[in-house]
């Protein structure tokens, strides 16, 4: 983007993400709101000019939604028009970066072939390039691939890890275990953190007591990311978590996760996907996220090892792991001998 407008070209990054776009906001642009303003939401194009930038780069573009309405949309602005359709006529160019097994949530439509239909009914030239490379998780496709054989979400049967001198898989003995280990790697001077898949509940702050510690394992607590905006007694509020130092010691959710890297990722398995014998059990009776528990059931089968997924491969240099089901457990243990 930076290189665009060296060159006179009008461009704007745009993510379906409040997490992802406020860190930007905080970092490249600090303490300049042109900058700032570079960086906005899908949903900020619904009342856009025809062509009025040269560029528009649709980061996390597997998180387009059917429109930009929502709840706080007043009812004489709101727009039957598809978000992705929006997206399209804002820009000259457009370009799209997406991972179709990054959707995590119902009605998230960002799929290649809905962006090509789109545009190509418009009439637009469309190119796809695969970028068959990445900074995450070492630049190791060995392990991406891994974990998509997994959690089954390639033709290939999951498969023992291998080891890879780019990237580092542990299985922990328990969340303490894993919170130690990570600990350890933050005495060293790396980034660490520890997302979970959504199935404790999640207590509104108290004002006087602070966060509560509602992700509970055996005699292990801890509370999750803050929720809101502020930070509490020393977290950082919900958008920071990945990148404040103050973020570890509070359980990462996937919305807060999604879209960030730290050098080492320590991630808790809960009962809303448990492995049994050959196969998985996603149960939507486990998660405590009520809009993705609603999602048919081969759906939210999909969604849930989709989040997974996308907590398994946040890690730079290594990631442990630990599953409170125990079957789940010592199948890590049988696929990792670390």
């Amino acid at each position: 983007m930076g290189e665009l407008y060296r060159n006179g070209h009008s461009a704007i990054d745009a993510t379906g993400s409040k997490s992802f776009t406020t860190t930007l906001r905080k970092t490249a642009g600090k303490g300049t709101t042109r900058v700032q303003k570079l960086f906005q939401y899908f949903n900020s194009f619904a009342q856009a000019s025809r062509n009025g930038l040269d560029v528009l780069i649709c980061d996390e573009a597997h998180r387009i939604r059917e429109t930009s309405n929502n709840r706080y949309t007043p009812a004489a602005k709101r727009s039957a028009k598809p978000q992705v359709e929006e997206l399209i006529d804002a820009a000259r160019m457009l370009v799209f970066l997406h991972d179709e097994h990054q959707v995590v949530r119902p009605g998230e439509l960002g799929s290649y072939a809905e962006i090509a239909a789109k545009a190509n009914e418009k009439g637009f030239t469309v190119r796809l390039i695969d970028l068959n490379g990445q900074l995450r998780c070492g630049g190791s496709r060995a392990y991406e691939q891994w974990v998509l054989n997994l959690l089954g979400l390639s033709d290939s049967a999951a498969a023992s890890w291998q080891g890879n001198d780019r990237f580092d898989v542990e299985v922990a003995d328990s969340p303490a275990d894993l919170e130690t280990r990570l600990a350890a790697k933050l005495a060293d001077g790396y980034g660490a953190r520890m997302p979970a898949g959504f199935c404790w509940k999640w207590s509104d702050a108290d004002p006087h007591d602070g966060l509560a510690d509602d992700v509970v394992i055996g005699d292990w607590q801890r509370p999750w990311n803050v929720k809101g905006d502020r930070g509490i007694n020393g977290a950082p509020p919900s958008q920071l978590w990945a990148t404040d130092p103050a973020g570890f010691g509070q359980v990462g959710c996937i919305y807060t996760a999604q879209g960030f890297e730290y050098d080492w990722n320590g991630v808790i398995f809960g009962p809303d996907l448990v492995s049994r014998t050959d196969h998985w059990i996603a149960d939507p009776a486990a998660s405590k996220d009520t809009v993705v528990a609603r999602a048919e059931p081969g759906e939210f089968d999909q969604l849930i090892k989709h989040t997974y997924k996308v907590l398994l491969t946040h890690g730079m240099r290594g990631t442990i792991r630990y599953s409170a089901d125990p079957e789940t457990q010592a199948k890590f243990r049988e696929l990792v001998h670390a």
